[in-house]
């Protein structure tokens, strides 16, 4: 699998700050990476029903950056920005 492009990235995320663009190219994840990652945040419980044990590495990473946007977004007594 090839790592993750700024367009991919993009298409998969929309429009996110250059830097967090950068930060997940240089993980060097691919596609199929930043899709579990992606699940792991959405809801967790199926992941560790079926026995995954929970992400690490790359998906890992990902999953620490990308739950950085998320908490970036939420302002003030968790209202969204």
């Amino acid at each position: 699998m090839k790592p993750l492009t700024r367009k991919e990235i993009t298409a998969e995320l929309g429009d996110i700050d250059d830097l967090v663009v950068t930060e997940i190219i240089n993980t060097g994840a691919t596609a199929d990476e930043l899709a579990e990652a992606r699940a792991w945040l959405a809801n967790s419980e199926p992941l560790i029903n079926t026995g995954k044990p929970l992400a690490s590495g790359r998906v890992g990473r990902l999953v620490e950056i990308l739950d950085s946007l998320e908490e970036d977004e939420v302002g003030p007594a968790g209202h969204r920005m």
